[in-house]
């Protein structure tokens, strides 16, 4: 915040405290991330499997998705069904930061690309990661219970 005040062209409070609603979006996303981590962990007992299976989750959600775009039903269909898959739902919540910064949007200004997204962070999008979390949390405990650690 210092360093912020020192060195920024900006010292209204209302643009230092803008999106501020990101701080809590980035925090919901770690804890369903690591709720994830955690039940992988319990689930699988060994670290090293247990990010092996977590990389492939991350390739089996984009497969289930090309089959329900490509076999099941229409593109648009699929889109919306991916975005409560548990790890696109936590990257939901934070979409493409580093486009939001002015450079970026310079040198897409010079190339002639149209940089316009939907930076937003929605309720809903907050919801299902939290209910991904509370999700992960049960099972990872209903797993330690039932194994008499």
């Amino acid at each position: 915040m210092v360093l912020g005040l020192i060195y920024s062209d900006y010292d209204e409070m209302s643009i230092i405290f803008s999106d501020m609603e990101f701080l809590p979006a980035f925090f919901f996303k770690l804890v369903g991330f690591f709720s994830f981590c955690l039940f992988l962990g319990i689930l699988v007992k060994r670290s090293a499997f247990a990010l092996g299976f977590l990389i492939l989750w991350t390739i089996l959600e984009q497969v289930v998705f090309g089959l329900l775009g490509w076999k099941v039903m229409s593109w648009e269909a699929a889109k919306t069904i991916k975005q409560f898959f548990p790890l696109q739902s936590m990257s939901n919540l934070i979409k493409e930061p580093f486009t939001r910064l002015s450079a970026v949007q310079n040198i897409g200004q010079q190339i002639g690309e149209d940089m316009r997204f939907d930076y937003h962070v929605y309720w809903y999008e907050f919801l299902v990661v939290i209910l991904w979390t509370v999700i992960f949390i049960y099972l990872s405990y209903a797993l330690l219970k039932k194994r008499d650690l």
